[in-house]
């Protein structure tokens, strides 16, 4: 039986660069691969992502060899050399990225041997191998990550133990990355450590450069970004933690503790932010406990996310709100080792909803169905409700049918616009908080 994926919840490798190129300072793609590419792809993120955009020379801007079937026959070598050459003219960039398609890969293109004849020019240029057929747009973000810090960036000797890389989180994808991550910063930041998130508005090129000096590097992720750090730690010498990202006080407060003995900061240091920042959470919170109890805001619940989210937003369901999580769905592709290392991972958060693999949005849609059927006007049934789906916009047309509310979390995002909201650490939790339950107000 053939199988395919039906509305899927991410693009092609080349896909994830680019949308990691759009959000780096001062990082110019050029993409070389068939007119398609970039347009096609452009839309993915700069819409599907919370109307992310596309930035300065990226999305439909980005500068492209657009190869044809000249090139398919004949080679695209001269064509690439011709757009790195105006690109280099046109474009204002610190680091410019030759990115591959599938037909330039196909055809055997030799990239590396173009992009070294660039080695005298004002600004450096490098090359990865991102064809779809390597994978889908999360193995593209490792990919680009592998290229710039661990092949491009050199080895530095002197190191800042208090200057910290964040990874794991990929633009786009994750369509809160920003948000989150300026809000780890900001909780960094408070117990006295520097922080590169390398994709936030704050940033510049000189973050980039300085990753190499950092003392640590930070991953939010069990699944992606691991083999990069792990060729960072090998090069660069610096160590690294992969852990969860932390939404809500309960999650954040035990993050902040485990930063705190990694990085040797003094216990009454993170006691005291934690209390600071549970003070101002728990005051928050308490003031919606009226509506929340009070209207009997309790619900059964299904997540629908990748698998950088799957852990903290059903810990933040089932913990802090508790919620009966039903299911919760991990809609990336990943291999059978990977799925067998988040179970583990899982399990150790003591969480009691079934963990399901699946990518299709037609099947979650039958799985969420089978396990919560309909009042067939029996006299007797023992209906699973309310019902309450966090997942993507692909979800709408269950929530409509099972009348359940939904809040867009995961890509794709069509029905919200996504500036600098994030769901991590204590304001994110709020913010998480409030959304949920402003889709449930909102008919009112």
């Amino acid at each position: 039986m053939s199988t395919f994926i039906e509305r899927p919840r991410s693009a092609c490798a080349l896909s994830g660069a680019l949308a990691a190129i759009s959000t780096l300072p001062g990082v110019i793609p050029i993409i070389h691969s068939t007119l398609g590419c970039g347009g096609g792809l452009a839309g993915a993120t700069s819409f599907g992502a919370g109307y992310l955009g596309s930035g300065y020379c990226g999305g439909s801007s980005a500068p492209s060899s657009g190869i044809t079937e000249k090139e398919i026959v004949f080679g695209g070598d001269k064509r690439l050399h011709e757009q790195i050459t105006a690109t280099l003219e046109i474009m204002e960039g610190e680091l410019f990225v030759v990115t591959t398609g599938c037909m330039t890969e196909m055809i055997g293109d030799d990239v590396e041997s173009i992009v070294s004849e660039f080695s005298e020019a004002k600004k450096p240029v490098i090359a990865i191998s991102t064809p779809s057929f390597v994978g889908d747009s999360y193995v593209g973000y490792e990919i680009l990550l592998d290229g710039i810090f661990n092949k491009y960036l050199p080895i530095s000797n002197e190191k800042d133990d208090k200057l910290v890389n964040i990874f794991g989180l990929v633009p786009g994808y994750d369509p809160f990355f920003r948000g989150d991550l300026e809000e780890i910063s900001r909780l960094l930041r408070s117990i006295g450590l520097r922080v590169n998130t390398f994709v936030t508005p704050d940033q510049t090129f000189e973050n980039i450069k300085r990753a190499p000096s950092a003392g640590f590097n930070i991953v939010f992720s069990h699944i992606y970004a691991g083999e990069f750090v792990r060729k960072f730690e090998a090069k660069h010498g610096t160590p690294f933690l992969e852990t969860n990202l932390p939404v809500g006080a309960e999650a954040t407060d035990c993050f902040l503790y485990e930063i705190g003995e990694r990085m040797g900061i003094g216990l009454e240091i993170i006691e005291a932010l934690i209390e600071k920042e549970n003070k101002e959470y728990y005051g928050y919170f308490s003031r919606a406990a009226d509506v929340f109890s009070d209207g009997d805001m309790k619900y059964y619940a299904v997540g629908v996310t990748n698998s950088n989210y799957v852990i903290p937003l059903t810990s933040f369901l089932q913990k802090e709100l508790g919620w009966v999580v039903l299911d919760s769905f991990v809609t990336d592709r990943l291999t059978n080792r990977q799925k067998e290392s988040l179970k583990k991972i899982y399990e150790k958060e003591f969480l009691d909803s079934e963990l399901i693999f699946e990518t299709d949005t037609s099947k979650i849609a039958k799985t969420i169905t089978k396990y919560l059927p309909d009042n067939q006007g029996q006299r007797y049934f023992d209906a699973i409700e309310p019902l309450y789906i966090v997942g993507s916009s692909l979800e709408k047309g269950l929530s409509t049918k099972r009348n359940a509310p939904l809040l867009g979390i995961s890509f794709p995002v069509y029905n919200r616009i996504i500036l600098d909201r994030g769901y991590a650490g204590y304001r994110g939790g709020l913010h998480l908080f409030e959304d949920l339950i402003s889709v449930i107000v909102s008919p009112r």
